[in-house]
C-alpha cells in the first residue's frame, strides 16, 4: 500500500510534490534542528484520491492513528485529554504557495472538558476560552460552511457591550459567553451540534482542507497564477503552540529581505498576545519586526540566526512564520518568499554577488512577466507633489494605480467588466476578496502590515497595494471612507495610490515612463541608474549571451522599427503592409477594387507604389543590417470597403440623386460581400485574384532596397506570402516575385537579395509543410490565425461569448490566444518545423503572432527549435529575457 502520512522527521524540501510546500519545508527545518513543533503531513496523493472518489483512501485512517499515537507519545499527552490536552492545527499546503486560498483550523482537540484542562495547565482561563471560541469560529466557517460574518458580528457585539474596539480587552467570562453564542450559531446554521470528539474534529477538518482545493477562490487563484489543477493539497497536522498566552507571547511573519524592494535588513511584522491569523487578517495593526528586540531580545537574536541559516540553506529570500510562547521561539513555516518584480531582480543580483547562486541561476530567479511589470509607468514625481494627498500607508507592493473607488469585490468585478479602472478599498482583505483584487488596478486597506493578506497576495499578482493606512476610516456599508481633515471619498470617486511610497491621492495623478523603460530606450545608461536598473541590465546581458532564439519585432512603420531596435530587436519578423493602406490611402485601394479595366487597375497601383516604396525605405533605414520580413497585403477586403448597410441606406435615401461613385461602390460591396471575411478573399488569394497587387508591393520593396544599397545601406528584405494553404499558391506568387526582382536588378543595376517564404497560419499548411518548403526559404507561424483556424472560432466573436465559461470549466487553463496551445496548435507547429526542415535543412523558422511575447510560448519555440520569435516592440525585452532563460533551463547544451 502507498504511504500516505509522513512525520516531519521523514520528509525534506525536495518532496513538495508529495508533501506540499509547507510540509516539505517543515520537514526541512526539522532536519536542520530548528525549533519546529512536532507533527506529520498527509500527502497530496491522499487528497487527489479523496477528491476523485469522495472518500478517504483505504488505510489512511490507520496511518493517521499510528502517527497521532507517536505524536502523543512525544508530547506526553493525548489529543483532547481532559486534564492536559494535546491540541493540533490542521493546515493546507500545496506544492505552490497559495496564500490564504485554502483552509486552516487551529486548536483541534478542545471541547467542554478539555478547555478546563487547558486553562489549568496554562494558568490562564481567558486564554483557554479565547482558544475555544477560535476553534468553533474557524471550524464553523471552514468545515461546516457557515457564514463567517455571523461569528464576526457576535464578536463585535461582545466588544460593543464591553465598550471596546479591541478583542484583547475581553475577559474570560466574555469569551465563555461567546463560546455559548457560537455553539448556538453552529446548531442553527449547520443543523448539528459542534462536535466534541477530538478525533472527529480532526477528521472533518482534514476533509475540509482537501475540499478547499476546489473552493472558488482557490480555483481563481490557480487560474491567475497558472498552477495546475490536478496537484491537490497536503494536510499538515502540527502540535499547537500559542502566541496568545500573554504579553510574553506573540506571533509574527519575517522576511530575510524586504519583499517589496529587495533591500537587505530586518523586515516583517510582530503582534504580541496573538495567534497567526490575527497578523495575516490584519484585524490588529502590527509593530515592525525590529521592535521585537525591545520586547524579547533573546527570541529576536535567535530569530535572526535562524533567518540567516534559512536564507543560506535555501539560497533565496525566505518568508517565515513564527510564534513565541512565553519566551520560547517556534518556527511554524518557511518558504521561498513571494516578492515584487523589483525585489526579484535586485535579490537575484545580490545573491549572485554573495556567491550563493551563479549567473544562470540569477536569470532563472526572474521572469518575463516580472520584467513587464517593471516597464509599467509610475507617478510623475512633480505632479504627485502638487496632487491632493489624502494619507500615507505602508508601501506593500509598488506601482502606480489610478481608478474609481469600490468597496466590494463584486463591484470591482462588475465595473472592471465594463472597462473601468478601479481601486478596491477595504479595512482588510480576506481570501474571499480575490476576485476583486484580480479585477482591480490596485488595493488600499486601512489595516494590516506588509505581511497581511492584501500585501502578500498583491505582491504575488504584481498588483499595486497600499495597506495599513490607519488614518482612513473605511465604511464599507456606507460605500465611503473618510480621510484626515474630514475629506470623504465615495464609491465612484477617483483616487491614485503609489505602492512604492505608500501615498494615497485624491483624483488622477499623471504617470511617466519607468526608469527601466528609459534604460531600454537608451535615455538612461545602466551605470547611471539605480540598483534596479543595474540589476535589470546585468541579467538581460547574461540572458542575451545565453539565448539561442533571436527576437524580432512586429513593426509597420519607421518609428516602431526604431523603438524596437532600441529595445534590442534583432530584426523585424512581421511588417503588416495592410496597415500602410489605411487613412487617406484607403481611397486608392477603393479605386483598385472598383477598377473595371486593366488601365484603371494599373493607375491605382501606380499611385500606391511610390507610397509603399517610401514606407519600406524608412523601415530599411531603421533596421539597417537586420532582416525585415514584409508580409504582402493580408486584409479581409471588408476592411477597405464601406459598411454594406450604411452604404445601402445612403444610396437609397439619395434616390436618383445618388453619387454614381457610391452606386459603383455599392455594387462592388455587394459583389465582394462575404459571410465570413476572415476565411474569405484575403492573403495569397487576394494577390492571385487581383492582378498586379502583389507585384506592385514586391517592386516597391525591391526598389526601396536597391535605393538603400546605392546609398550605402544594408537592407535585408524577406518577402512573406500570407495564408498559403497549398504549395501551388506559393509557387505562382514566387515565380512572379523572382521576375520582378530580376527586372529591378536590370533597371537599377543593383542585385537585391530577398528571401521568399510564407506565413503558416492554416492547419493544411502545417500538415503539408514538407511540400510547401520546396518553394519557401522561410516559415513564419502566424499563431493568431493558426489558433483561430485550428480551434474553429473567431477570437473577436468568442472571447466575450464563452471564454470565461471555458476557463471556469477548466477546458482552458489559459486563453489559447494568450499562451500557445501546445497540444493542438503547438503540435502543428512542431510537425511543420520538422517536415519543413526535412525538405529544406536550412529553413529559417519563426513565429510572428502575439504569442511571440508570451513567456511560456517563447520557451515552447525554443524547445521545438525555431530560430526566432517576433512580438510588439514593448514586449521585446520580455522575449529576450525568456529566450535566455529557455536556453538556460534546457541546460545550455543547445548553442546553435
Amino acid at each position: 500500500m502507498p504511504k500516505f502520512v509522513y512525520d516531519f522527521t521523514e520528509g525534506n524540501k525536495d518532496l513538495k510534490d508529495l508533501l506540499g510546500g509547507k510540509g516539505a519545508n517543515l520537514a526541512e527545518m526539522t532536519n536542520l534542528g530548528l525549533p519546529v513543533p512536532p507533527g506529520f503531513t498527509i500527502t497530496t496523493e491522499a487528497c487527489r484520491y479523496y477528491l476523485e472518489h469522495g472518500t478517504l483512501p483505504e488505510g489512511l485512517e490507520a496511518e493517521i492513528d499510528t502517527h497521532l499515537t507517536a505524536l502523543e507519545s512525544t508530547m506526553g499527552k493525548r489529543l483532547g485529554q481532559a486534564d492536559d490536552p494535546l491540541l493540533v492545527s490542521v493546515r493546507s499546503g500545496a506544492k505552490f504557495s497559495m496564500p490564504g486560498m485554502m483552509e486552516t483550523v487551529l486548536n483541534i482537540g478542545l471541547n467542554d472538558e478539555s478547555v478546563h484542562g487547558l486553562a489549568a495547565q496554562a494558568g490562564d482561563e481567558r486564554f483557554a476560552w479565547d482558544s475555544y471560541r477560535r476553534l468553533i469560529q474557524m471550524f464553523g466557517k471552514t468545515v461546516l460552511d457557515i457564514d463567517g460574518d455571523l461569528f464576526e458580528e457576535a464578536l463585535e457585539a461582545a466588544k460593543d457591550r464591553k465598550g471596546t474596539k479591541d478583542d484583547v480587552d475581553l475577559d474570560a467570562g466574555d469569551f465563555r459567553d461567546l463560546v455559548g453564542t457560537y455553539k448556538g450559531i453552529v446548531r442553527e446554521h449547520a443543523g448539528r451540534d459542534f462536535p466534541t470528539d477530538p478525533r472527529e474534529q480532526m477528521n472533518l477538518a482534514t476533509m475540509a482542507v482537501f475540499d478547499s482545493w476546489n473552493a472558488d477562490r482557490a480555483i481563481l487563484y490557480r487560474r491567475q497564477e497558472r498552477i495546475p489543477v490536478d496537484l491537490g493539497t497536503a494536510v499538515n497536522i502540527c502540535s499547537m503552540v500559542f502566541g496568545n498566552l500573554g504579553m510574553d507571547s506573540g506571533t509574527g511573519v519575517a522576511f530575510t529581505r524586504d519583499p517589496a524592494s529587495g533591500q537587505q535588513g530586518i523586515y516583517g511584522d510582530y503582534l504580541q498576545n496573538a495567534q497567526g491569523e490575527d497578523v495575516v487578517a490584519g484585524i490588529r495593526n502590527t509593530v515592525p519586526l525590529v521592535e521585537l528586540e525591545k520586547i524579547d531580545k533573546a527570541s529576536y537574536d535567535q530569530l535572526l540566526d535562524i533567518m540567516e541559516t534559512l536564507e543560506n540553506h535555501y539560497r533565496d529570500m525566505c518568508d517565515i512564520e513564527f510564534t513565541i510562547e512565553r519566551g520560547k521561539l517556534w518556527m511554524l513555516q518557511t518558504r521561498v518568499g513571494k516578492r515584487t518584480a523589483a525585489a526579484a531582480f535586485r535579490i537575484a543580483c545580490q545573491l549572485l554577488d554573495q556567491g550563493l547562486i551563479d549567473a544562470d541561476e540569477s536569470a532563472r530567479r526572474v521572469t518575463g512577466d516580472q520584467l513587464a511589470q517593471l516597464m509599467f509607468p509610475r507617478f510623475d514625481g512633480a505632479a504627485a507633489k502638487e496632487a491632493t494627498k489624502l494619507t500615507k500607508g505602508m508601501n506593500a507592493s509598488p506601482g502606480a494605480a489610478v481608478g474609481k473607488v469600490v468597496f466590494t469585490s463584486e463591484r470591482a468585478v462588475e465595473l472592471a467588466a465594463q472597462g473601468e479602472d478601479v481601486i478596491l478599498v477595504r479595512r482588510e482583505t480576506n481570501p474571499d476578496d480575490l476576485s476583486g483584487m484580480v479585477a482591480a488596478q490596485g488595493v488600499l486597506t486601512s489595516r494590516g502590515g506588509k505581511t497581511s493578506h492584501a500585501a502578500v497576495v498583491a505582491r504575488g499578482m504584481g498588483k499595486t497595494c497600499v495597506c495599513g493606512a490607519e488614518e482612513l476610516d473605511v465604511d464599507v456599508k456606507a460605500g465611503s471612507f473618510t480621510a484626515p481633515g474630514g475629506v470623504t471619498v465615495s464609491e465612484g470617486d477617483v483616487i491614485s495610490i503609489d505602492g512604492s511610497s505608500g501615498e494615497v491621492f485624491l483624483g488622477e495623478v499623471p504617470v511617466e515612463d519607468s526608469p527601466v523603460v528609459r534604460y531600454f530606450e537608451g535615455e538612461l545608461r545602466a551605470s547611471d541608474g539605480d540598483e534596479l536598473v543595474k540589476s535589470v541590465h546585468r541579467i538581460m546581458k547574461h540572458a542575451d549571451g545565453r539565448a539561442r532564439l533571436k527576437v524580432r519585432a512586429n513593426a509597420d512603420n519607421p518609428e516602431d522599427s526604431e523603438r524596437a531596435r532600441r529595445f534590442g530587436a534583432q530584426g523585424i519578423g512581421l511588417c503588416r503592409t495592410e496597415h500602410m493602406f489605411l487613412g487617406e490611402r484607403r481611397q486608392l485601394v477603393e479605386k483598385l477594387i472598383l477598377a473595371e479595366t486593366p488601365e484603371e487597375r494599373q493607375a491605382a497601383l501606380d499611385a500606391l507604389e511610390p507610397l509603399q516604396k517610401q514606407d519600406f525605405e524608412g523601415i530599411f533605414t531603421a533596421m539597417d543590417g537586420l532582416p525585415v520580413t514584409i508580409r504582402l497585403i493580408d486584409p479581409p477586403l471588408h476592411e477597405f470597403l464601406p459598411d454594406l448597410t450604411e452604404l445601402s441606406v445612403k444610396v437609397a435615401l439619395a434616390g436618383d440623386k445618388a453619387d454614381p461613385q457610391d452606386r459603383r461602390l455599392l455594387e462592388a460591396v455587394h459583389r465582394l460581400h462575404e459571410q465570413n471575411p476572415m476565411l474569405g478573399l484575403r492573403g495569397v488569394r487576394l494577390g492571385l485574384v487581383i492582378p498586379g497587387l502583389f507585384s506592385m508591393q514586391v517592386r516597391a520593396i525591391a526598389e526601396a532596397a536597391a535605393g538603400r544599397i546605392e546609398a550605402g545601406g544594408d537592407p535585408r528584405p524577406e518577402i512573406m506570402i500570407p495564408l498559403v494553404g497549398a504549395v501551388q499558391e506559393l509557387e505562382a506568387v514566387r515565380e512572379d516575385t523572382l521576375r520582378i526582382l530580376a527586372e529591378v536588378k536590370e533597371a537599377s543595376g543593383v542585385d537585391v537579395h530577398a528571401l521568399i517564404g510564407t506565413m503558416i497560419e492554416l492547419p493544411r499548411a502545417a500538415l503539408t509543410a514538407g511540400q510547401i518548403a520546396e518553394a519557401a526559404e522561410f516559415f513564419s507561424f502566424g499563431t493568431n490565425d493558426l489558433t483561430q483556424t485550428t480551434w474553429g472560432f473567431s477570437r473577436d466573436d468568442v472571447e466575450a461569448a464563452f471564454f470565461s465559461r471555458y476557463l471556469e470549466l477548466g477546458i482552458f487553463g489559459v486563453s489559447p490566444f494568450e499562451t500557445l496551445d501546445r497540444d493542438g496548435v503547438g503540435r502543428l507547429v512542431r510537425i511543420a518545423a520538422e517536415e519543413g526542415r526535412a525538405t529544406r535543412p536550412g529553413l529559417k523558422i519563426g513565429i510572428c503572432g502575439e504569442h511571440g511575447g508570451d513567456p511560456d510560448s517563447v520557451h515552447f519555440c525554443h524547445e521545438v527549435g525555431l530560430d526566432y520569435v517576433s512580438c510588439s516592440p514593448f514586449r521585446i525585452p520580455v522575449a529576450r529575457l525568456e529566450a535566455g532563460r529557455a536556453a538556460i533551463e534546457s541546460h545550455g547544451d543547445d548553442t546553435r
